[in-house]
This record gives C-alpha cells, sequence and structure tokens, in this order.
C-alpha cells in the first residue's frame, strides 16, 4: 500500500472538495453505531457505503437509521449497501474497495460475533490477548485486499489493534493506519474523574496525556488500579498542569458500565473520532489529538496527532510530554499482563503466565507462538476448544 502521508494527501483533496466516503466493513453493533454517529453528524459531503454478507440484514439496519436520523432532522448522508461480500473471500472484499474507493474503510467485523471475549477471559484467565488470532482472522483479509486494490483509504480497525497492527507490520503485511478503542475508551474516564477532584464542571477543558496497553484499559475501568504497573499519565485543566494523585484518579475511573452490547457505543465513538480527526485537521489546519492502539504497528496504545507538518498532512506519535520509549515501555509490560510476551517476525508470543492459565481454566494448552501462516488453523482451535465450550457451559 502507499504511504500513509501519501494516502492522507488524497483524502484531504476529497475533503476540500466536500466529497468524503466512509466504507463500513460488517454491520454489527459497532457498525451500527458509528452509522448513526456519522448520519448525525449531518454533514452532506460525508457518504457511506456499508459493506458486508447479507445485503437484505444490513439494508433493514440502515433503513431504521436513516429514517430515525430524518425524525431528528440529521440526515443528509447517502448510504449504499453492498451485500455479497463474505470476508473470507479476499476478492470480493477487493472488488468492493475498488468499486467505492472509499477515503476511510472501518474494519467492524468480527470472527465470532455476539460475544464478548472478556466474559470469558477476564474471570478465567485476566487477559484479553488469547483471543489475538480471532482478532486478526479478518483483519488480514481486508488488508491484503486494501493492498491488492491499491486504495487510496485510510483504514481504521476496531479489534485488539495493541497486538493485531504490529502483527500485520511484522509479517511484512499491510496494516490499519488506526486502531480504535482500548486506550480511548480510558481517557474519558480520566477527563471525568479529574474534573471531579478538581472540583469543576466543564470537563471538556481537561486535558490527558497518557500511554498504555489493553490490559490496562480494562484493569483501571474495572478496579481501578494499575496491577503495581508505573504507567505515563500527566493532567491538565486549561492548559495547565495538575499535580493529583494519580491512584485516586485511577480509582475514580472505575465507573459502573454496561456487559452487553451497548458497550459498543465507545468502539464506534472511537472511530467517529478518528474520522472526524483528520477531517477537521483538513478543515481547520489545527492539529488534532486522539488515543488509538497500533499505531504504525507499534505495540499498546498511545498519543497521535493528526495534522500538518512540513506543510504536508500526516499522522504521528505525540512525543512533547513522554518519548516513545517511555511510552512504549509501559505499553508492552501492560501487553505483557494480557498475555501478550511479545510480537516479532509474523509471530505473536504468548506469555508463559497465560498459557499456564489458560491450561488451569479451560484444560487447554496454547501454543507458545502463533506464525501468520498458523493463524486460521489458531483462531478455529480457540473457537472450538475454548470459546464453544465455555458457552455451552453457560448455555
Amino acid at each position: 500500500m502507499k504511504s500513509l502521508q501519501e494516502r492522507l494527501s488524497v483524502v484531504e483533496k476529497h475533503v476540500k472538495n466536500n466529497d468524503i466516503k466512509v466504507m463500513i466493513i460488517g454491520l454489527g453493533s459497532v457498525g451500527a453505531y458509528l452509522l448513526d454517529y456519522l448520519i448525525s453528524k449531518n454533514d452532506p459531503a460525508i457518504n457511506v457505503v456499508v459493506v458486508g454478507r447479507d445485503a437484505d440484514k444490513m439494508q433493514t439496519k440502515v433503513n431504521i437509521t436513516r429514517v430515525a436520523g430524518l425524525i431528528r432532522g440529521v440526515n443528509k448522508s447517502h448510504i449504499e449497501v453492498e451485500g455479497g461480500v463474505d470476508l473470507n473471500d479476499i476478492a470480493a472484499i477487493q472488488k468492493a474497495v475498488e468499486k467505492h474507493q472509499p477515503d476511510f474503510i472501518v474494519n467492524s467485523s468480527r470472527a465470532y460475533p455476539g460475544l464478548k471475549y472478556g466474559s470469558i477471559s477476564w474471570a478465567n484467565v485476566r487477559a484479553y490477548g488469547i483471543w489475538s488470532p480471532l482478532a486478526i482472522r479478518f483483519t488480514k483479509n481486508v488488508m491484503e485486499a486494501c493492498d491488492k486494490a491499491d486504495t487510496n483509504a485510510i483504514v481504521i480497525n476496531t479489534s485488539y489493534s495493541d497486538a493485531v497492527i504490529p502483527w500485520l507490520k511484522s509479517a511484512g503485511k499491510a496494516y490499519p493506519d488506526f486502531g480504535s478503542g482500548n486506550l480511548n475508551h480510558l481517557v474519558p474516564r480520566m477527563k471525568f474523574a479529574v474534573a471531579n477532584m478538581l472540583g469543576v464542571e466543564d470537563f471538556w477543558n481537561v486535558d490527558v496525556m497518557f500511554a498504555a496497553g489493553h490490559f490496562h484499559d480494562v484493569c483501571i475501568s474495572k478496579e481501578g488500579q494499575t496491577e503495581g504497573v508505573e504507567l505515563p499519565l500527566k493532567v491538565y485543566y486549561k492548559g495547565e498542569e495538575k499535580n493529583l494523585p494519580v491512584a485516586e484518579i485511577y480509582k475514580a475511573c472505575h465507573i459502573s458500565m454496561p456487559v452487553d452490547q451497548t458497550r459498543n457505543m465507545m468502539n464506534a465513538s472511537s472511530n467517529y473520532q478518528i474520522i472526524t480527526a483528520i477531517i477537521d485537521a483538513i478543515r481547520s489546519g489545527e492539529d488534532q489529538k486522539v488515543f488509538t492502539p497500533g499505531f504504525d504497528g507499534n505495540i499498546g496504545g498511545y498519543p497521535v496527532l493528526v495534522g500538518y507538518k512540513n506543510g504536508a498532512l500526516d499522522a504521528w506519535i505525540d512525543e512533547s510530554v513522554f518519548s516513545f520509549e517511555e511510552m512504549n515501555k509501559a505499553d508492552r509490560a501492560s501487553m505483557a499482563l494480557d498475555g501478550v510476551e511479545d510480537v516479532t517476525d509474523g509471530k505473536l508470543i504468548y506469555t508463559d503466565a497465560l498459557i499456564e492459565k489458560a491450561q488451569k481454566a479451560f484444560g487447554k494448552t496454547l501454543p507458545k507462538e502463533v506464525p501468520f501462516a498458523e493463524i486460521e488453523k489458531t483462531a478455529q482451535w480457540i473457537i472450538d476448544e475454548i470459546i464453544l465450550p465455555q458457552t455451552e457451559k453457560k448455555g
């Protein structure tokens, strides 16, 4: 694929011409929420195409979203449905990308839909990295199709990007530009927490600099603590740094959340934020900050700026407060707690601790390493040997 900067330059032209197309691959709960948010932006420059296997099912979801948007008076986007696209069929994905020439592609597909993996893994092994082969299963197909189509689109991945994007890059494959969710779900909790601690109501004037991997998104959100890991965190109010006790900030992030699919409002919002950050950077000329996992193929999550550098639209990790080395060290510690020891040379390496926990919890032995060529086989093994027995047990 072309470089990110080359593709951003094409998207820049389309934004300036008010002709923006967003492709959503997979219209499950994340995709459906994202479609609603894009419509609610009420921007006639934004058009959407939804892609998946069942055209009738997708059209039904599109219809309710369009009608609901028009009731609110916020539906100025044109929506197309492209059915008959099986995500196991790389040629079909490629054909859809070539046909519609999107500016943004959001991969919201899931290899095992309708299940929050954490409902199995957190209680049993206290780690999400076990699901990495499932998370990458369709993403690798989408990226191969994008590469063959030589797309100019900016690609956003929604599933466990902390490890999935580095896995693809380390294998020498095309990889998504941004990951949504994970780290980005925790930052708003921190802003609410800091505002409460400062006794201010304008929480939108709170800013955060922070980096962490997926484990700490979950651990801090669920338990309000970091498992003893020191993470790079600074907080600001109206541009002024505030020296608040970090343990108290983390503790205040433990707020009640649903465990069903309504949680995907956050992931969809994260996708929406990345898209609008790029559009806003072009329209305003001002840098936009997002928190995103897996950026530029780096393990874990980072603050990323989108804006103009040396006269060209670009995106880069924000090192204005913490160095990349500081953030990467914390991310790797976080990902190790999530069961991912490393991602290198096209292989995902599980930690010995996760292998031991999985054996004890499920009676199954994970491989130490999952080579890129073994992704499909390993993903199916996880479904057959871990997911199905656990869901049948609950049923």
